[in-house]
């Protein structure tokens, strides 16, 4: 007797182990289903300026506390649009990755507010051995001949701007490549005053691209170096010093008279200086 009620304990002491396994399951997976959003991502790798379609795009669950701030949960919502950078696999699609809406495919859908794209002729001398790519900044020089001087004296080079955006190279617009290309043409993303300096400065000497650091903002005003400065033959002119000139008011020296006695026979006279 004793030995049926104890396994009888056994078993309903199991099934109810079983059934608050059961139960425990159910509610973590309801806590889960209610814990996410869907969230639209990119399907495979897109490039910027490349227009979005079906086929690009692909929805995941996303945990509901860590959606980022422009996701989309609409496919939908996505035809057409622009990517105005790289976007990887898995990425979220955000609105700031985006173009305007009504933007078309191509390179002006990545060109900021207020700029321009212009494009420049490089050799691989020109174009950094090819290591200017897209996303990378540069500054600018011009070799060129300064009339003000004498004929033999004129040769100059200088640098006329400085931190200016690759936006492509050749008629490549991949950011994330970091192999060198040979190109015939870089284009650069400029202000419509920096536009026209460059015009100008292809017309007037020869360019040449300088690479630079991608986090470097310092400006650097140099002075523009000529073949006299180069060869040691002149000396660079050097700032002038700043002097503060102090103006100390002074105490007006005391007059000192010499007098001297002048006798002439019996006459006698004094004499002051």
């Amino acid at each position: 007797m004793r030995s049926t009620r104890t396994f009888t304990m056994i078993a309903v002491s199991m099934l109810a182990g079983v059934m608050a396994i059961i139960f425990a399951a159910r509610w973590l997976n309801q806590q889960t289903a209610m814990a996410t959003n869907k969230v639209v991502v990119a399907a495979l790798d897109l490039d910027l300026g490349q227009q979005i379609t079906s086929e690009h795009v692909r929805i995941v669950d996303w945990p509901s506390g860590s959606i980022p701030e422009g996701a989309y949960s609409d496919p939908a919502e996505l035809q057409e649009r622009v990517t105005r950078i790289s976007v990887l696999r898995d990425e979220p699609l955000l609105e700031s990755k985006l173009a305007p809406k009504g933007t078309r495919g191509g390179l002006s859908a990545v060109i900021s507010e207020g700029k321009r794209a212009i494009t420049v002729r490089v050799n691989d001398v020109i174009g950094v051995a090819g290591f200017a790519l897209p996303g990378n900044y540069v500054d600018v020089i011009v070799s060129t001949k300064d009339e003000s001087r004498s004929r033999d004296r004129q040769d100059i080079s200088k640098i006329v701007l400085e931190k200016i955006l690759v936006l492509a190279v050749g008629e490549e617009s991949t950011r994330d490549d970091t192999k060198p290309k040979a190109v015939k043409a870089v284009t650069l993303e400029v202000t419509p005053e920096q536009a026209e300096a460059l015009d100008l400065a292809r017309n007037v000497g020869q360019l040449a691209l300088v690479l630079r650091n991608q986090v470097d903002t310092t400006p650097v005003a140099t002075q523009g170096i000529t073949k006299e400065l180069l060869l040691g033959m002149e000396q660079p002119v050097q700032p002038a010093p700043l002097v503060k000139v102090v103006h100390v008011a002074r105490r007006a020296a005391p007059i000192r008279k010499e007098c001297v006695e002048v006798f002439n026979g019996r006459s006698r006279s004094e004499q002051c200086f």
